[in-house]
């Protein structure tokens, strides 16, 4: 979305059209998923709708099913494909931005793919959000200790962003939620984290990830390093060191992998099936191909390995969005290409409201300037000033009035209602 917003921005009419697909009609700011699953942005400010914002482009909602860059063609299934039984339409190119990102990365661990949770969508945010709040009202209103001990444990698996943004927000909010049920209390909610390396956020440095760590454990979170998930079957969370945890909720959050659409493709990957991409973002030995984000291996020239490639996160991606259509114009227009050379500035990460960690161009915060860093950082990076304007509004209303804690579950299945009312006449209330 990046590349094809400075595209539309810089071609010259006529020149070339943009052709932009994806699954979905927006693009998600994955830094904000954490803050939307506690609430403080609602979950359609995390989004930039494609259409309203890549206004010179061609917008397609559909799905890659496969791409022959051979014959330069990529095969789409829509929405109308689907309802019309025909199959995937063809869509021809003359040069193809490959970008498709990364999805989580799983592993055959008994049990994760009937009860697991992911963090990678906007969807995903919100179901967790409202799965939190059920389990406090199944927790309030049961009479079974097991179920309420259940109900009340959350178990996060990985420890870098994803992982304990999610944990440090979510367990800000249930604590929260905790104080308006007349028989829970805010320390009957117990929340673990699972890291297999003996670190936390290694991102922002051994001392800014030491003092998340003690940060964390001082709000009675149980940090388990070094430790595996060795299954999860019956909704009981067992670890490599021998804890056994009964659980209603395992969010998994242990890494992530290229896209699989990359291995329908005739391009050449690496071995963790990421594009083989030049420092100039152009897939290696192959025309009129290119590649960004997390899906491409990009030679990391700041490094001094020389086999090192960039790292597969925003920070990365954005920046390589500028490059790659730069040089998309450069080559349209017989100019010669950039190479792609950014230095790592640093990190910065939220642990709850008005607390956080960062490390920037070698400074080290903790607490609330983190915490606001972090805040302004991610405002000055979600694309288009009508995003940027509605989470600052948000924000500031948060600050004024309390914390939402309504559970909007039922969204996720809107006809149960109407469907139970056509089976039997009787309105769910009522019976």
């Amino acid at each position: 979305m990046y590349t094809a917003l400075r595209l539309q921005r810089k071609l010259r009419r006529g020149e070339a059209t943009v052709i932009v697909i994806d699954p979905e009609p927006y693009m998600t700011y994955q830094p904000f998923l954490p803050e939307a699953a506690a609430g403080s942005i609602s979950p359609r400010h995390v989004v930039v709708p494609l259409r309203r914002t890549l206004d010179k482009c061609q917008v397609v909602i559909g799905e890659v099913r496969s791409i022959d860059h051979a014959k330069r063609a990529a095969a789409i299934n829509t929405l109308a494909t689907h309802e019309e039984g025909t199959g995937a339409i063809q869509i021809r190119y003359d040069e193809l931005i490959l970008a498709p990102g990364s999805v989580s990365r799983t592993l055959p661990v008994p049990g994760l793919a009937e009860y697991g949770i992911g963090f990678k969508t906007v969807e995903e945010a919100i179901g967790l959000r409202n799965h939190v709040l059920e389990q406090l009202d199944i927790a309030s209103s049961t009479r079974d200790p097991a179920v309420r001990d259940a109900a009340l444990t959350f178990v996060f698996v990985g420890g870098g962003y994803a992982g304990v943004e999610a944990l440090a927000e979510l367990e800000d909010m249930a604590r929260y939620a905790a104080r308006y049920y007349h028989n829970l209390e805010p320390e009957d909610l117990r929340f673990v984290l699972v890291e297999a390396t003996g670190r936390i956020l290694p991102e922002v440095g051994e001392e800014m990830g030491g003092y998340a760590l003690r940060e964390l454990r001082g709000r009675n979170i149980d940090v388990r390093l070094d430790t595996r998930l060795d299954s999860c079957a019956d909704r009981i969370a067992v670890l490599s060191d021998g804890s056994r945890f009964p659980t209603r909720t395992l969010v998994w959050t242990a890494g992530v992998k290229a896209h699989p659409v990359l291995a329908a493709t005739d391009l050449p990957l690496n071995g963790r099936g990421r594009l083989k991409c030049t420092p100039a973002l152009t897939v290696d030995g192959v025309e009129h191909a290119w590649g960004a984000g997390d899906a491409a291996a990009v030679p990391d020239l700041t490094s001094d390995d020389p086999d090192a490639v960039c790292a597969p996160n925003a920070q990365h991606a954005v920046r390589q969005a500028k490059v790659l259509a730069d040089n998309v114009l450069a080559s349209l227009r017989d100019k010669p290409l950039k190479e792609y050379r950014h230095k790592y500035v640093g990190s910065v990460a939220s642990l709850g409201l008005h607390k956080g960690v960062a490390h920037v161009y070698g400074r080290k915060l903790k607490g609330y300037p983190a915490w606001f860093m972090h805040r302004a950082y991610h405002l000055s990076r979600i694309p288009t000033f009508n995003r940027k304007a509605r989470v600052l509004a948000e924000w500031t209303l948060t600050g004024l009035f309390k914390r939402e804690i309504v559970s909007l579950g039922s969204l996720e299945n809107p006809r149960a209602e109407f469907e139970l009312a056509a089976d039997t006449g009787r309105h769910p209330e009522a019976s």
